[in-house]
């Protein structure tokens, strides 16, 4: 494996259909910060903005084979994995990932998709949190899925704080609570701990139902960003600003729930511009 001429990541997740979270939106933030994408696909999902209509799990087998490809000829600067959808792929990622030496790893606990659909099995939460969350250097539940991993409920800023707390005692480096809607907080918030500290993280809501893939778009941009060697809470700042920007610009498709846009900083008259 030959070093990297330019930084790159890859994403481990499911494919949706709809293009506004998963692999393809983990691709997109690569790309708007520079870095060299790469994919593997743990599932396919056939969903649009309102729902997910089917889900078929890719096999173990296949899911390990696509690992081991990317490894063993690309130089792999940063992970981030998302949907991994059954206790078995779980477990091939973890041994992917510990085969190859593989990192920084930012992992999403990727639970339920934005329209309610649940994307993990039940009897996957714990495979996660015992086989891959102590893999990683960051992990990036929302409130959901953090009060699903620390056991209780987590509706306000001290619940995210205890529930940060709660899993770093799983082993990863540290720990990223997004906010979202917290109970007394006219702002989103997001908490970072890690042993020895925290950071709080504020930024202004924005009354949009176009919040589609968010949480892969900033798991994602976090990783980016540590595969172009910022430093933990430069990468998570950096990524959350991104993410806000980009559902600023957020793109009314469908009828439910529209994607954020990710290519914010282009405007569409020039981006097509040189292609002959």
């Amino acid at each position: 494996m030959s070093s990297s001429p330019i930084p790159t990541a890859l994403t481990i997740a499911g494919s949706d259909s709809g293009g506004g979270a998963g692999i393809q939106a983990d691709l997109k933030a690569f790309e708007a910060h520079g870095v060299f994408g790469m994919s593997v696909v743990t599932a396919v999902t056939a969903q649009n903005s309102h729902s997910v209509t089917a889900i078929h799990d890719i096999p173990v087998a296949v899911v390990a084979a696509q690992i081991d490809a990317v490894a063993e000829d690309f130089p792999v600067g940063a992970v981030k994995t998302g949907m991994l959808a059954s206790p078995e792929i779980v477990a091939a990622v973890a041994e992917g990932i510990e085969q190859h030496s593989l990192g920084p790893v930012v992992v999403d606990p990727v639970m339920v998709s934005k329209s309610g659909d649940a994307l993990l099995a039940p009897e996957a939460v714990g495979a996660v949190a015992e086989r891959l969350i102590p893999l990683a250097t960051l992990v990036t539940p929302n409130a959901h899925e953090a009060a699903r991993l620390a056991g209780f409920d987590v509706r306000t800023l001290d619940d995210a704080r205890r529930a940060a707390d709660a899993i770093l005692r799983l082993g990863p480096g540290a720990v990223l609570i997004k906010g979202g809607h917290l109970d007394g907080e006219s702002e989103a918030v997001d908490v970072l701990m890690w042993a020895d500290g925290e950071s709080v993280f504020r930024e202004a809501r924005v009354d949009t139902p176009h919040t589609h893939g968010t949480g892969c778009t900033y798991a994602s941009a976090i990783a980016a960003n540590l595969a172009r060697g910022l430093a933990l809470a430069e990468a998570v700042q950096r990524a959350r600003s991104y993410l806000q920007q980009a559902i600023l610009h957020a793109v009314p498709l469908g009828s439910g729930h529209g994607p954020t846009r990710h290519f914010w900083f282009l405007d569409g008259s020039e981006a097509g511009q040189g292609n002959g």
